[in-house]
């Protein structure tokens, strides 16, 4: 396939892989917790960034990574290889290590990326308590999460670079601030946020194990978020919410017609199976990031001449 071909019609299921929750769970809480060691490491070395975008995980052409992380005057970065199922570390002398994805604790995968990075030279100290989930179990003491299924790892990956893909095609269409499309550990989701440029009200926090004034920091500005969650039911969900939530957002026409308001969760939901056997998958997908989008700019009254490309 050429750069420039796209998805070709009847490749819809190898293009979009299908990956039920059912069926990788234990797998997908595994490598969450695994995550959050990788997501702390580069908190803890890289210079603080607004909305907390120095600690995000990337689409890589592998699997997820720290991107380039300084230290001192020298730099690493750790990768989820979900290829060949294997983290890398590589610093910026070209040293290189690599530790198996495997069934293992979460523990054993901490101690052997502390270890790895000491036999590198780099000294980093990350609070080892997991944040965003209800069960925070220090990472030196959970045997609870050890399940790795390369297959299902392998199609996350491939899950992750197709909505990384749209979602970057519909970031390129603002020229107002906007984030980078990345990987967040905290809730292990995708996302790709877009800014008014106003400050917003101070956000209520109650974010299980995660402090308020994080919260209040990553939304001190009024923005449009969406993203891709692998949780609920099914094969997980598109999403798409605005803060501060403007009067009629619940209400607001948006597509395809898949889509849905949750009042749980107050956001709107797309299910990643209707976007997977959609006929025009990437259509589908577009759709639903301009129309929520469309949702909060409009009834916030954003700037949209000056901020939409």
């Amino acid at each position: 396939m050429n750069v420039s071909d796209g998805p070709r019609p009847g490749d819809v299921d190898s293009v979009w892989p299908s990956l039920p929750v059912a069926e990788w769970q234990d797998t997908r809480d595994t490598l969450h917790m695994w995550s959050q060691v990788v997501g702390k490491i580069r908190m803890a070395a890289a210079p603080p960034t607004n909305h907390w975008w120095h600690t995000t995980l990337y689409v890589s052409t592998r699997g997820l990574t720290t991107s380039l992380i300084p230290y001192s005057s020298r730099g690493f970065e750790i990768e989820f290889d979900l290829s060949e199922h294997r983290l890398t570390v590589e610093t910026t002398e070209g040293e290189r290590r690599f530790i198996p994805l495997e069934s293992k604790p979460v523990a054993v995968f901490y101690a052997e990326t502390m270890a790895t990075l000491r036999d590198l030279g780099i000294n980093v100290d990350v609070l080892t308590r997991p944040q965003e989930v209800e069960k925070a179990i220090p990472f030196e003491e959970d045997y609870e999460h050890a399940s790795y299924d390369p297959d299902a790892a392998h199609r996350f990956w491939r899950l992750l670079f197709q909505a990384h893909r749209v979602m970057s095609q519909f970031r390129g269409r603002f020229v107002g601030k906007a984030s980078p499309v990345h990987f967040f550990w905290g809730a292990f989701d995708l996302a790709v946020s877009r800014f008014s440029g106003r400050p917003a009200p101070r956000h209520p926090g109650g974010v299980p194990n995660c402090p308020d004034w994080v919260q209040e920091e990553a939304y001190s500005h009024e923005v449009s978020s969406a993203g891709y969650w692998p949780g609920g039911g099914g094969e997980g969900v598109f999403y798409a919410y605005a803060y501060p939530e403007p009067e009629g957002f619940a209400q607001f026409p948006i597509r395809p017609p898949a889509a849905s308001y949750n009042n749980d969760l107050r956001e709107f939901i797309l299910p990643y199976e209707a976007v997977r056997t959609a006929e025009n998958p990437d259509e589908a997908l577009l759709d639903f990031l301009q129309s929520t989008y469309e949702a909060g700019a409009e009834l916030a009254r954003w700037d949209r001449a000056a901020l939409e490309a």
